[in-house]
This record gives structure tokens, C-alpha cells and sequence, in this order.
């Protein structure tokens, strides 16, 4: 089992994500509101080296959404190609990430 990552600066994409996740037996995602650490410090004026990154962040978007997601091993490449169809390709600028780290022991999921 793994527990996939996925941090989503096209918030926009969220919930057609989730219903991509569900028709493809992807279930049981927690959503969190998030933001990078570039766009917190930008936001402090003691970190005036910082304060360059506003030019080429989006300045419109504050927060992100992280999903989190348990699965089986089978479903992580679909839950990428989703992501990426979804997203129009998470290794575009200011789209996000995915990653997943290994589960050895889990108890209480319902599949």
C-alpha cells in the first residue's frame, strides 16, 4: 500500500480530480489547505530577499490543496495519469506535486 501525496496548485482542478478519483476506484481522500513556503515568506517584510518572488509567483493564488490518499500499489499509476490528465501535466510551473511514501501497516480503511 502506499499513501500518495498530491499537492495541487491548480486548485481549480480539485474537484474534477476527485470525481476522476472516485470513477476510477480511487477512494477515501483527504483534502488539507496548505501553502509553499515561498508564498508565506513573500508575504513577511523581514524577508525583503524574498519579496522578489512575488514577480514570479502567482500572486492570485495564496493557498494550495494537499490531497491525501491511501492505496493500493495498482492504483498509483492511475491516480498519477489522472492527475496529470486532470492538471494538464503536474511537472508544469505552478501546477504541484505528487509523491508517495510506502504504508506498512494500516488499519480502518474500507475499501
Amino acid at each position: 500500500m502506499q499513501l500518495m501525496f498530491i499537492i495541487l496548485n491548480k486548485t481549480e482542478c480539485l474537484e474534477t480530480l476527485l470525481e476522476e478519483f472516485v470513477s476510477n476506484g480511487i477512494k477515501g481522500a483527504t483534502i488539507v489547505d496548505s501553502k509553499g513556503m515561498a508564498h508565506s515568506l513573500a508575504e513577511n517584510d523581514e524577508f525583503r530577499f524574498v519579496s522578489s518572488l512575488r514577480s514570479i509567483l502567482n500572486p492570485d493564488r495564496k493557498e494550495s490543496k494537499t490531497i491525501m490518499v491511501v492505496m493500493r500499489d495498482n492504483k498509483v499509476e492511475v491516480a498519477a495519469k489522472l492527475v496529470n490528465s486532470v492538471t494538464g501535466g503536474i511537472s508544469k510551473p505552478d501546477t504541484g506535486i505528487i509523491f508517495t511514501v510506502p504504508i506498512s501497516y494500516c488499519e480502518g480503511l474500507i475499501e
